[in-house]
């Protein structure tokens, strides 16, 4: 964010740096979250030996880079390509790409209410980054409602602007699962009892983090589909959802089955 460009990295943070200057001992990098350059030491470039180090790196390319030293009273700052994993560089720049995004749907939310930038940062993002993360609080409104931001205190208009804005730009990827629930109740209020055992699993949706769905296959089959951000946590909830509304009717004295779709 604005602020964090007057700040310094620590050592052992990652940051994204776009090479400025190539040399025969190193490249000097700009810093793009903190407004600082710091040294890419040709012996923190690769493992192996470097024979031209232009083939390792070259003007203007953008890179996750380890902070291995600071020096604030001289300026210096010491970076290493070297010892930043697979893993850690695609987590960086994933996390950097949201935190670009996030920046965008701010600017989004001051013009659609018609704040001054500054007030929306003082009112919203400095409420959302101690508590959740920025990204994270546009992806909470989607699923929690405005709730999940004026119970931290941010304002109930801007927290509606934030999840209008939140509607219109993010899309959530979803995974499916699904399964075929069969029930039987021969009692005369039968049917009632099979309506009221979906309506409470579907009253319960908010609180599971997930979507859910019923569909009448032919009865007595009733498909269910859940959608979530993840396999797992889609299992859980429909393994949850289809055992409870089998045991609700099973307890009013009909019959249920459960069987896991592909």
């Amino acid at each position: 964010m604005a602020a964090k460009n007057q700040e310094w990295p620590e050592a052992g943070d990652l940051v994204i740096a776009t090479i400025e200057t190539v040399t025969d001992y190193g490249a000097y990098a700009k810093l793009d979250e903190y407004d600082k350059k710091g040294l890419l030491h040709v012996s923190e470039i690769s493992s192996s030996w470097i024979r031209n180090i232009r083939d390792f790196v070259r003007e203007g390319q953008k890179l996750v880079l380890k902070v291995l030293r600071v020096d604030t009273e001289k300026g210096h700052i010491d970076l290493s390509l070297r010892r930043v994993t697979k893993r850690e560089r695609i987590e960086k720049i994933m996390s950097w790409k949201k935190e670009r995004k996030a920046e965008a749907l701010i600017r989004s939310v001051a013009e659609k209410t018609g704040l001054p930038l500054e007030e929306v940062y003082e009112k919203a993002v400095a409420p959302m980054e101690k508590e959740m993360g920025l990204y994270e609080g546009f992806e909470r409104v989607l699923k929690e409602d405005t709730e999940a931001l004026t119970k931290i205190g941010v304002p109930k208009e801007l927290a509606d602007a934030i999840a209008e804005v939140a509607k219109e730009r993010i899309h959530v990827p979803m995974v499916k699962v699904k399964g075929t629930i069969e029930l039987r109740c021969m009692k005369p209020t039968g049917v009632k009892i099979i309506k009221e055992a979906f309506l409470g699993a579907k009253k319960a949706e908010k609180s599971r983090d997930a979507k859910i769905r019923f569909y009448v296959i032919a009865a007595p089959k009733y498909r269910v589909e859940v959608l979530a951000e993840n396999y797992k946590h889609a299992e859980d909830v429909l393994q949850e959802v289809a055992q409870g509304v089998v045991s609700n009717v099973v307890k009013a004295g009909g019959q249920g089955t459960f069987r896991r779709e592909k």
